[in-house]
C-alpha cells in the first residue's frame, strides 16, 4: 500500500497518510503529481520494455500528450544485482533536476523523499504508482538494501537523468527505505 510520511523535523514522529486520495491531495499541494495506473493487459513475470510499454500504452500516451516526453525506458533492479549497492548510493544524496522527474512503478517499490518548505515528505511508491517530482525540488530516492522494482522512466530532455547534488547530509537524518518498510 502506498504511504506518505510527512516529517516536520528528523527527531519528530511523522504524520502518516495511507489513503490514496489524501496522499494525492497532500502531494498536489506541493506541486507533485501522484497517480495510480492499471495495465491494459496482464504482464508476464519477466516482461521486457516493449511488453511493459504496450500494457500501459493508454496511460503513457495521455501523459505524453500532457508533457511531450522525448524518451522513456523501463528500468529494473533485483536483489541479486551485483551493482545494487552502487546504484542505491547514486540516488541517496539530496539533489535536484533542471527537468521534472517522472517514475511509474510497474512492480516493486521505492521511497521518494521530497524536501519542501522545511518538511520532508517520504512517499512510499508501490506497483501502480506514478510520481512526478517538479524541476528544482530537492529530493532523494531509496530503493533499499535489496532493491526489487521495475519502473518506467520518462524524460523531456535528451540527457535523461541528470542530478544536481546539494551536498546536504539531510538524507542521513531520516529513516531509510528499510526502516520505513519494516512494517509495510
Amino acid at each position: 500500500m502506498s504511504r506518505l510520511s510527512v516529517y516536520s523535523a528528523p527527531d519528530k514522529a511523522p504524520r502518516v497518510i495511507e489513503n490514496f486520495d489524501e496522499i494525492t491531495a497532500e502531494l498536489e499541494a506541493i506541486g507533485v503529481q501522484f497517480e495510480r495506473w492499471q495495465a491494459d493487459r496482464p504482464l508476464s513475470d519477466d516482461a521486457g520494455q516493449e511488453e511493459v510499454i504496450e500494457a500501459y500504452r493508454d496511460s503513457i500516451d495521455k501523459l505524453n500528450k500532457q508533457y511531450s516526453f522525448q524518451s522513456l525506458d523501463v528500468v529494473s533492479l533485483k536483489p541479486d544485482n551485483p551493482k545494487k549497492t552502487e546504484f542505491r548510493q547514486k540516488f541517496l544524496s539530496e539533489h535536484t533536476h533542471d527537468d521534472f522527474e517522472v517514475r511509474f512503478f510497474v512492480d516493486g517499490k521505492g521511497v521518494f523523499y521530497l524536501h519542501v518548505d522545511g518538511k520532508v515528505y517520504a512517499v512510499l511508491c508501490e506497483k501502480g504508482d506514478l510520481i512526478s517530482v517538479p524541476a528544482g525540488v530537492t529530493h532523494w530516492f531509496d530503493m533499499g538494501t535489496n532493491p526489487d522494482f521495475k519502473c518506467i522512466r520518462f524524460f523531456t530532455i535528451p540527457d535523461g537523468w541528470v542530478g544536481n547534488f546539494t551536498g546536504s547530509p539531510i538524507a542521513k537524518q531520516y529513516p531509510d527505505y528499510d526502516q520505513l518498510t519494516v512494517s509495510a
